[in-house]
């Protein structure tokens, strides 16, 4: 589980465009008590269908 700002760090993004990407549920995440958590599956799977939807766009 990473945070917020760990996970932004790994997609180098900021930390704003990645709560956007949690709000729009693109990055799943859960909420430990009060803090946010990103699972590294969530980013794993968030960039497979990043590239799944530029492969297709090239198509």
């Amino acid at each position: 589980m990473l945070t917020v700002e760990e996970a932004a760090q790994q997609l180098r993004i900021g930390r704003t465009q990645m709560f956007a990407l949690i709000k729009s549920q693109q990055v799943s995440s859960v909420k430990i008590g009060r803090s946010r958590r990103v699972p590294r599956a969530a980013l794993d799977t968030y960039v497979e269908q990043l590239g799944d939807e530029q492969h297709g766009a090239a198509a």
